[in-house]
């Protein structure tokens, strides 16, 4: 089987994480990538799930954003799970 190589970006940091982490299974870059590969095309998807974190999402933080600027003009109301210092 003929071979080829590719080219990546990626931070650093993480970069380096990842080769340690593979290097502790005994896999490098190149074995680790390509496990990745056989199984996108195998399964014709990613294999495994990407999701977004719901909290912070930009309609979430505008009312956060915006509940907290009412608690700071005395004008909000304390969850009932937080301590209220003035009760």
């Amino acid at each position: 089987m003929a071979t080829t190589s590719i080219t990546i970006r990626m931070d650093e940091k993480l970069k380096k994480q990842a080769e340690a982490l593979f290097n502790e299974m005994g896999l490098n870059m190149t074995t680790a990538f390509t496990i990745f590969t056989k199984a996108v095309v195998r399964y014709n998807k990613i294999p495994f799930e990407i999701t977004a974190e719901p909290f912070f999402n930009e309609a979430n933080q505008a009312h956060l954003h915006k509940v907290t600027k009412e608690l700071e003009a005395g004008n909000g109301q304390n969850h009932e799970l937080l301590e209220d210092d003035n009760a």
